[in-house]
């Protein structure tokens, strides 16, 4: 990345990985970039790169490797990042799954402000998850921020329908899909 000069983000289970939280090795190696580039091959390794804006704005930590150190998205952010791009995380009981061994490295106070870098819909999904994963510790900060920015409620699954759906009015979210972690 550096010799192509493209700022970057290593995502999703990718960066989950990193935290002891993806309980299966993930197919291919996510990073999150500013402009769209084909996947490529790296050896074995499948890098597959999916677009981001704001990617400057996502909180990151540096992580050090046989090859050099990497950009990897905070705990937060990567909790964010699952619940906006499920699709791409193996689904809403996977993203449950990883959510499960992530939470006890997610800093409430750090979660709230790294919710200011997405749209305020994956904040809503994300509490909701996690309250209902009995993580409520996590999410007083993330609550209050949801509270204040979230002008209309959103569904927990994007391309479900929302018929007969229940709303959380917590969390401002049409819970149009069950929630169940692997563990």
């Amino acid at each position: 990345m550096k010799q192509l000069d493209l700022p970057y983000y290593v995502g999703l289970l990718s960066a989950a990985q990193y935290y002891g939280a993806a309980h299966q090795r993930p197919q291919e190696f996510q990073v999150f970039l500013a402009k769209s580039h084909r996947p490529i091959h790296c050896g074995a390794v499948r890098v597959v790169f999916m677009l981001r804006k704001h990617l400057k704005d996502v909180p990151t930590q540096s992580f050090n490797t046989p090859r050099g150190t990497l950009l990897v998205s905070s705990p937060e952010a990567t909790a964010l990042d699952l619940v906006g791009y499920i699709q791409h995380a193996g689904g809403l009981n996977q993203v449950a799954t990883v959510l499960s061994e992530l939470a006890e490295r997610i800093d409430p106070e750090k979660l709230a402000g790294a919710a200011r870098a997405v749209p305020v819909g994956w904040a809503q999904r994300l509490g909701y998850v996690l309250e209902h994963l009995g993580f409520d510790a996590k999410v007083p900060t993330l609550k209050e921020y949801v509270g204040t920015h979230a002008k209309q409620s959103t569904v927990l699954l994007p391309k479900a329908p929302r018929k007969r759906s229940r709303r959380n009015k917590g969390w401002k979210i049409y819970v149009n899909a069950s929630v169940a972690a692997e563990l």
